[in-house]
């Protein structure tokens, strides 16, 4: 029961990077939509229409099932910024664990620009093999529902198993 809890979030969230993607893809680039994983579909936050909602989750299910799995890791996840502030702060401890006072904080900076740049990589990973997963060949999107006007609308897009 847990495993299957945690394989349908895992497959959510790779749903949820290939529907925001397709939506930024077909829409203005400059237009915001926040995206949010959960064990029986996800959201998606942003003022923009109905029908390209439903066209890029569908399109984004049928993309994931027919193999192109990169559609579910994304460069503006949330896993990526987590990862980055991880190794950022292990690299400040251990670089400000030095006896020279005088040489802490550029070496703090550079630890963690060295950390930052280094998550990039390592938090693709961790999406591809932790927080997603793009097996997707038994959901299904059961509903799509908007609530929410103006600038404060919401989608929740509802999936199924089996």
């Amino acid at each position: 029961m847990k495993s299957d809890l945690i394989t349908a979030l895992r497959q959510n969230h790779a749903l949820e990077h290939a529907t925001v993607s397709l939506l930024i893809r077909k829409l203005d680039s400059n237009v915001r939509i926040i995206g949010k994983s959960t064990f029986d579909g996800f959201y998606i936050y942003g003022n923009v229409p109905s029908k390209a909602v439903r066209e890029a989750a569908t399109e984004g299910l049928d993309r994931l099932q027919n193999g192109e799995r990169e559609l579910g890791v994304s460069p503006l996840c949330g896993t990526n910024i987590m990862v980055a502030g991880i190794l950022a702060g292990v690299a400040c401890l251990i670089a400000l664990g030095g006896k020279n006072r005088g040489q802490r904080l550029s070496l703090a900076i550079m630890a963690a620009t060295g950390a930052i740049i280094a998550a990039q990589p390592i938090g693709r990973a961790a999406q591809k093999y932790l927080t997603t997963s793009a097996n997707l060949s038994d959901v299904t999107i059961k509903r799509i529902t908007r609530r929410g006007t103006g600038a404060r609308i919401l989608y929740k897009v509802e999936t199924a198993r089996g």
